[in-house]
């Protein structure tokens, strides 16, 4: 038995003047094949179609051809952990001076940056999706920044292998109208190597305090032919703002060479109670029953986040000369004095000043009093004396 169907067949009568007519006839169940003098058309034969069918199907053709291209995939973004980078959205602990153990992946840069430090890590950004032939651009801006904005700046440096000095950098915007630039060269579909970087300011003073931020980065890729854009998931970045203080000792212009170690060292060399043929670096003071040779050196008091902006600087003998009726030790603010003999005591130690700065050099003057006498109680030889120095920020 046939299914019940419903067939559509093209025929073609000729005609006296040679020309073909097109026609329908539908047939049914009934009708299962065509008779008399019908047959159908060859594949050759050109069969006119009406004016307004021929409309439907151009527009049909039209609508065909137009279709894919509102389909296409388009342009996505993604920001990701880079190998040799931070593997978490999170900083940790930072400060002005850089000082400390890094979190892993964090590279500190202090070269071509001023009024602080640059932590800075790679991360990956991965533009897909686009059509053959486009590219994309990729900007980024920060929405929100963060609360200590004066003391932290998310910053931005590409590609990654030129991100070895501060000078690369550039402070994100904070406006979605006008995006920082990372790729502005249009580029393909692919991975790309930047590197996110965190300023952090080593001010003090009001309104300077530590603690937990974070800041949220918006990375944007554009297709340049379609403008369609695409924002990479969004990720807060976070950091811990902790204070810092860092204290040091070095050489003068024109004084002993102070030796860093784990200790700071300067040796005074070959001296007499006659101060004759002092060594280089060393100046000759008169003093009671001897004389003083004298050095000038640096304090260098450095802190970060503190909100003062001084600090104070102490100094005691901590561990004294085997000889100290023969030797020992003074402090005085000028070259030529006057010199007083540094405190033995922890309890009470002498004072150099109450107003250090951070980032500013003190200069000061290391006597080493050496006694004339002569007879019982002298010696010659080898001797050696501990000072301890203390940096207090309130």
């Amino acid at each position: 038995m046939m299914a019940n169907r419903c067939t559509i067949w093209v025929v073609v009568r000729p005609s006296a003047d040679s020309a073909a007519k097109a026609e329908t006839i539908q047939a049914d169940t009934s009708s299962p094949a065509l008779s008399g003098a019908e047959h159908r058309a060859p594949i050759d034969t050109r069969i006119p179609f009406p004016p307004r069918l021929f409309q439907i199907l151009c527009l049909a053709l039209l609508s065909v051809c137009a279709w894919p291209r509102s389909v296409e995939a388009a342009v996505t973004l993604g920001a990701y952990v880079a190998p040799g980078g931070i593997q978490s959205p999170d900083f940790g602990n930072v400060n002005g001076l850089g000082i400390g153990v890094p979190t892993a992946g964090l590279t500190v840069i202090t070269t071509g940056v001023s009024g602080g430090v640059l932590y800075s890590t790679p991360y990956e950004l991965i533009i897909s999706g686009l059509p053959l032939g486009d590219k994309a651009t990729v900007t980024v801006y920060v929405n929100p920044n963060f609360a200590k904005s004066t003391l932290l700046v998310a910053e931005s440096c590409y590609p990654s292998a030129g991100c070895t000095n501060g000078g690369a950098f550039t402070p994100i915007s904070t406006n979605s109208a006008t995006p920082t630039g990372i790729i502005t060269t249009a580029v393909g579909n692919g991975t790309y190597i930047a590197n996110l970087g965190l300023f952090v300011s080593n001010k003090d003073g009001a309104g300077v305090s530590p603690g937990s931020d974070a800041v949220t980065p918006v990375w944007v890729a554009k297709d340049t032919t379609t403008q369609q854009t695409a924002t990479a998931p969004l990720i807060a970045i976070t950091a811990n703002l902790q204070t810092a203080v860092q204290f040091t000792l070095a050489t003068a212009a024109g004084g002993l060479t102070i030796s860093p170690a784990s200790d700071f060292a300067a040796n005074f060399g070959n001296v007499n109670g006659l101060g004759i043929n002092p060594p280089a670096g060393l100046t000759i003071v008169g003093a009671a029953g001897g004389v003083i040779y004298s050095t000038p050196y640096l304090l260098q008091p450095s802190f970060s986040t503190f909100s003062s902006t001084t600090s104070s600087i102490e100094v005691y003998v901590s561990s004294d000369f085997v000889h100290p009726a023969i030797l020992h030790l003074d402090d005085a603010a000028v070259s030529g004095g006057p010199y007083n003999a540094i405190s033995k005591l922890p309890g009470t130690p002498t004072s150099i000043t109450t107003t250090a700065t951070n980032g500013s050099n003190v200069t000061r003057y290391l006597g080493l009093f050496v006694s004339g006498a002569n007879g019982a109680g002298t010696f010659t030889g080898a001797d050696n004396a501990t000072l301890t120095f203390t940096m207090t920020v309130p």
